[in-house]
């Protein structure tokens, strides 16, 4: 029992104390991102963590989007967002609630506020109310308003919500202490004009609550237990102590937070994203070279692979940054033993057998994946011309080099032994062709024992062999000089995506977007659900087979 309360996340620790206490008897968490972006590799920790903690004390989950701010909220972040937390696989049942649900219960709060003298109406302008909010070593300044009537503060009240006021004319503020220590706790602003069209509630409303107005609120009314934050929301803790505590809800939720998932050298700045879209430097929000969960999903990443991420990285109260490697080790370990291992070449010369048939075609048994057996066998066709990688053959090659040069022999993968007898250049002295001698004793390069060699390589049959696009990404970001220049701009990486046509194996040209391939020394490839066609796919390349990362010992 001590072993496993050590092993527990200071998150479940608190809960665990809450229910032994009885100060909640159950556990509902919730999710409740703004609409006005796609998620990120960061807000997947969130999701993760607020759906396994519901998991883990057979409590609830909701979905909530916190729409409070309609300058910036539209449908297609609200449909993106579902579609990522379904992915994911946090289920939010029949859960799925808007705080635009709760604008009557949100602007009742304020008018209880108003009648327990602890909101006013204030004219003050946005610059005023923040020059009168003080600094951190002195005190703010109370508004001239401030001590207006509770009835004066109710028929201005009204009058926002009437529309009789312009954008920025009027505000409600909380009336706390302009003293306090915690700026949040100046007098903040609680409701304000805003005559803007909602893409939930449409013209109904011309005042919209403010954020941390709303969001415990809306907690309170959907009976969550816990409210998990990241830690920028620490200092905001008080205010939504407040407002529970001020509109006297009976169980109120308790806030708690966690370090945020930073990952280094990459863009999750919204505005950062919104701008590199605006310009047509990546082709939308679910480019695979960004980090959002739909940029992700589409470069090939897998849930799985994400929450064994998630899971590694672990809770705590301390922000870190983790390296990207590390989501990379993850895709890999996911899809290693789960898919087969294709033949594609994807900067080809062409391998000519001197001695072998001229017509013939022989196709050989492969086992789609030697460490997963039940992925079963396909064949493969083999003739006497073939295209293999141009790294893989060298005219003059350095020391410890096992491929193809003139008068080495290495196994051709699945194959035969092949001895490179001569090659072709063009003018530019470019190779064209490679000419090679086969021995037809060694059919399958195992279980052959006359003679050995150091080097494998792979190839597709000239004859059968399909073209197909590939994408080969690197980071967006350049990243020896790191992610921003000295004036806020990103450093961008010329480099980050090389577009380059291979030959394939036939079989791969049936690929449905989304399925996912290791290219044999190359590394997994994913079917681009936007750019592929029936019959033509698209591959991004997800990530290469070998990295020098290894994961930190415990």
């Amino acid at each position: 029992m001590e072993n496993e309360t050590v092993s527990k996340n200071f998150i479940e620790q608190i809960i665990d104390k809450d229910l032994e206490e009885g100060v909640y008897d159950t556990v509902h968490t919730r999710f409740p991102p703004e609409p006005n972006g796609y998620l990120h590799i960061g807000h997947a920790k969130s999701i993760l963590l607020n759906y396994g903690l519901a998991q883990k004390y057979h409590g609830k989950f909701n979905m909530r989007f916190d729409d409070t701010n309609p300058t910036k909220e539209k449908v297609e972040f609200v449909e993106s967002i579902k579609e990522d937390i379904e992915w994911l696989g946090a289920d939010w049942e029949d859960r799925l609630y808007f705080a635009s649900d709760y604008f009557e219960q949100m602007y009742e709060g304020a008018v209880k506020l108003i009648e327990k003298g602890k909101a006013y109406v204030d004219d003050l302008s946005a610059e005023k109310i923040r020059e009168y909010r003080g600094t951190l070593k002195e005190p703010g300044k109370e508004s001239p308003y401030r001590n207006r009537s509770v009835e004066e503060n109710l028929s201005l009240f009204q009058a926002m919500k009437e529309g009789r006021y312009a954008d920025g004319e009027k505000v409600l503020r909380a009336k706390i202490d302009m003293a306090s220590p915690n700026m949040n706790m100046r007098d903040p602003v609680i409701y304000r004009v805003a005559h803007m069209e909602h893409h939930n509630t449409g013209d109904k409303w011309c005042i919209y609550p403010m954020y941390d107005f709303a969001h415990p609120i809306e907690d309170a009314i959907e009976g969550i237990t816990h409210s998990i934050c990241t830690l920028e929301f620490e200092d905001h803790r008080p205010l939504y102590d407040w407002v529970v505590h001020e509109l006297e809800y009976p169980q109120p939720p308790k806030q708690i937070e966690f370090a945020k998932l930073y990952l280094t050298n990459v863009v999750t700045g919204k505005r950062y994203i919104k701008k590199l879209v605006e310009e047509g430097i990546v082709d939308g929000w679910d480019d695979p070279r960004l980090v959002s969960i739909a940029a992700l999903r589409r470069r090939g990443f897998t849930p799985e692979s994400i929450k064994m991420f998630v899971d590694l990285c672990g809770v705590s109260k301390a922000n870190s940054s983790v390296d990207y490697a590390m989501l990379e080790y993850c895709i890999r370990e996911d899809l290693k033993m789960k898919r087969s291992r294709m033949m594609a070449v994807l900067d080809p010369i062409k391998l000519v057998i001197d001695n072998y048939p001229e017509d013939q075609i022989e196709y050989l048994d492969v086992e789609n994946n030697l460490e997963n057996e039940s992925l079963g066998q396909r064949k493969v066709a083999f003739g006497r011309e073939l295209y293999i990688e141009r790294e893989d053959f060298m005219e003059n090659p350095p020391k410890k080099y096992f491929r193809l040069f003139p008068g080495n022999e290495v196994r051709l993968m699945h194959a035969y032994f092949v001895k490179c007898e001569s090659f072709v250049k063009d003018e530019d002295g470019n190779v064209t062709e490679v000419h090679c001698t086969y021995d037809p004793e060694t059919k399958c390069g195992t279980g052959f024992t006359g003679r050995k060699v150091k080097g494998t390589i792979h190839w597709v049959s000239a004859k059968e062999a399909k073209e197909a696009k590939v994408r080969l990404y690197e980071n967006i970001i350049d990243e020896e000089k790191g992610v921003y220049n000295e004036d806020g701009s990103l450093n961008l990486n010329p480099n980050s995506l090389k577009e380059v046509t291979a030959y394939v194996e036939p079989e791969l040209m049936k690929a449905k977007a989304y399925e996912s391939f290791q290219f044999v020394r190359n590394g997994y490839f994913c079917a681009d659900a936007k750019d592929s066609k029936e019959g033509e796919p698209v591959f991004n390349r997800i990530v290469s087979l070998k990295s020098s990362f290894r994961l930190p010992k415990a």
